[in-house]
């Protein structure tokens, strides 16, 4: 009705025209939008059209698509045979997804590791070694002081990053590996680090050094460097000489996160990384390589191991590429899959827990059935529109069984891992949400071995000892303005 009230007052000819590419708008969006699209995006975007035509259609122009430009995508796909063709033994046979003769692995992780292959390339393999740090600060000092053992090359490539109070000590190792010859690439995300006081700072010391740096999904218009803005590239990466590799929840930065309001709000990030050793640091470096390769169209064969070898003892591991270069989110194919073929328990920690509809119901499907099944999320988050929306989904899942441990504030726990039964691990940079199964750029390790659940156990008990348990009757209880903002948070998820 306002539409047409404020068509009276225009010029007949402009009225008309307006009036004309309103319904236009309108048509093309209920035509475009479903084709492809999961439903439930779709409608949030035809809600926005429909709402707000020009200003709703402008937003979908810009961040509607979830793709990679397609240089990227067959970037990918490159890298994805190249790995493909290193295993395969050329008799014509389907190639094993698990390398080596692991004859007491269930046959549902041979599974979930073929699913795991055929999505993103890389194999499962054995002959691993890994070690947890619970420390932020305490594991930067432990990557440092691998970093000035390094004698060929070191991959570093973070989300966020800066030069700045905890952090420097592993920049200042990176800058002196440089200084005596050793090969250093660096990846940072263009969007995740510009905000933090010292990133100019940073490029500029990077600028003056000889180590060959870039920036990951930049935006630059004017050089046709373009995508939707907030596809971003959420990987936490650290590989030296293929000897010893990093990975997990941990940005390189300091946990305050170096921002003066953060420390008034005595805000500390409280994150999960783990080092490792093993064939598991060729498939990182891989990874690793492939976004090097994205950015900057160069191979540097001489610091890429593709034959992976195949070792029968010590831990069995994969790596879960995943993102807008992969089109089936498979790392969301890969825990919804060990979800649902849980026996015992499930354990979940996640700092920003938004399920899409099929994990929201495998998750109650199994706490209905009797698995035990707990989540360990922050009291409160450090963004409004995620922790708002999240706890949305808190009365259904305490409805169904599940168990929701609360965090206290002011940390936020930044971890993010999954636990299944007494065998199964799931530990990396994606979060349990649409942005970490869709939008961002991210890894996780798939790890068989009862000895990385027994310390995944040990952090989870830790965390749990602090947590608040919340209560159904209670939560249901809460007051009705905040059950519609929650909601109205809620309406956003699938775009967020």
């Amino acid at each position: 009705m306002s539409n047409m009230v404020d068509l009276a007052n225009l010029p007949t000819w402009l009225g008309i025209t307006l009036l004309v590419i309103d319904i236009a708008v309108r048509i093309i969006a209920l035509c475009w939008l479903p084709y492809n699209r999961k439903p439930v995006v779709a409608l949030g975007w035809l809600m926005a059209i429909f709402l707000v035509p020009y200003i709703g259609f402008i937003a979908f122009l810009f961040f509607g698509s979830s793709h990679l430009p397609r240089h990227r995508r067959a970037r990918q796909r490159v890298m994805n045979e190249m790995i493909r063709e290193r295993l395969d033994n050329g008799d014509g046979d389907e190639v094993n997804p698990v390398l080596g003769t692991h004859v007491a692995l269930p046959e549902k992780a041979k599974v979930a590791a073929r699913l795991n292959y055929r999505l993103g390339a890389l194999p499962m393999v054995g002959g691993n070694e890994f070690q947890l740090h619970t420390d932020n600060h305490e594991a930067m000092l432990h990557m440092a002081e691998e970093i000035d053992k390094a004698t060929d090359y070191v991959h570093f490539e973070f989300y966020i990053t800066a030069y700045s109070g905890a952090s420097i000590p592993l920049w200042d190792a990176l800058f002196r590996a440089q200084e005596r010859g050793v090969n250093v690439r660096v990846l940072i995300d263009q969007i995740g680090s510009r905000k933090y006081p010292s990133y100019k700072r940073l490029r500029r010391m990077l600028n003056k050094s000889d180590i060959q740096w870039h920036l990951m999904l930049p935006i630059n218009v004017f050089k046709g460097k373009w995508q939707r803005p907030d596809l971003r590239n959420h990987r936490k990466i650290l590989v030296i000489d293929g000897r010893i590799a990093y990975s997990g929840s941990q940005n390189a930065i300091d946990a305050c996160y170096d921002l003066k309001k953060n420390e008034k709000r005595g805000l500390l990030w409280k994150d999960l990384t783990y080092s490792a050793k093993g064939p598991i640091v060729d498939e990182l470096n891989a990874v690793f390589m492939s976004d090097w390769y994205s950015e900057t169209k160069e191979l540097p064969l001489g610091e890429i191991n593709s034959d992976i070898q195949t070792i029968n003892d010590g831990q069995l591991a994969q790596i879960v590429p995943s993102g807008p270069g992969f089109e089936t989110e498979n790392n969301l194919r890969l825990i919804n899959y060990l979800i649902n073929n849980a026996e015992e328990r499930i354990v979940i920690c996640s700092p920003y827990f938004v399920p899409e509809s099929t994990l929201l119901q495998a998750l109650t499907s199994a706490a209905l059935s009797r698995i035990d099944v707990e989540l360990i999320v922050c009291e409160k988050g450090d963004q409004f529109l995620p922790n708002m929306a999240q706890r949305s989904y808190y009365e259904e899942l305490l409805k169904a069984g599940v168990k929701i441990r609360q965090y206290p504030g002011p940390t936020v726990l930044h971890s993010k891992y999954m636990i299944i039964d007494d065998c199964y691990t799931f530990i990396g940079s994606s979060n349990m949400d649409p942005r970490s199964f869709a939008l961002n750029l991210e890894v996780s390790t798939f790890i068989v071995n009862k000895k990385m659940v027994r310390e995944l156990d040990d952090v989870s008990d830790t965390y749990i000892s602090r947590c608040k348990t919340l209560r159904y009757d209670e939560w249901v209880n809460r007051p009705n303005r905040v059950k519609i903002l929650e909601n109205i948070c809620r309406l956003s998820s699938s775009l967020l």
